[in-house]
């Protein structure tokens, strides 16, 4: 049986901050009782990450930014073409499009928590303030989670920036 909510966070355990979205996975995972709950990691979005949309309710895509103005920021996705020339680093965006074009229906309500992150060298750890940035996304994260209607997500969108980062 699917579970109705799905967290997908994607970025490079050994790029520094680029951990982010993988670090918030581990947060999830251990605060959440996951019965509701489905957790996907990987380095970057793929094509087929579209079939995992399948059957949810809500999605949340995490990962690191350095466009943030802030900690963090969150914004409701809407299907979009990738002007990528390949499939193998695609956009959230892209990916709803894909699921879109190959169900021939409107796909989940779909987020991104986007956290900022500074430092993304090869073989880095985290950075301080990405650290700090990473509790405060975590505390965000948390409280969307404890809910699993859209509407509730849609009200936290007021609460933080709506920039796609």
């Amino acid at each position: 049986m699917t579970k109705p909510i799905l967290v997908l966070g994607y970025g490079n355990p050994s790029r520094g901050d680029d951990a982010l979205g993988p670090l918030l996975l581990d947060f999830v995972d251990r605060q959440f009782d996951l019965a509701r709950i489905d957790l996907l990691t990987d380095f970057q979005l793929q094509i087929e990450y579209a079939l995992d949309l399948q059957g949810r309710e809500l999605v949340l895509f995490v990962d690191a930014s350095v466009a943030c103005s802030e900690a963090f920021d969150f914004a409701e996705l809407q299907p979009a073409r990738d002007n990528s020339y390949t499939s193998h680093a695609m956009s959230p965006a892209a990916v709803l499009q894909v699921y879109q074009s190959i169900t021939g229906q409107f796909p989940p309500p779909s987020f991104l928590l986007s956290i900022q992150g500074l430092s993304f060298e090869l073989g880095a750890g985290l950075s301080d303030e990405a650290a700090d940035n990473l509790q405060q996304a975590c505390q965000f994260a948390g409280r969307l989670l404890s809910h699993s209607a859209a509407d509730a997500w849609r009200q936290a969108l007021s609460q933080k920036h709506t920039v796609i980062c």
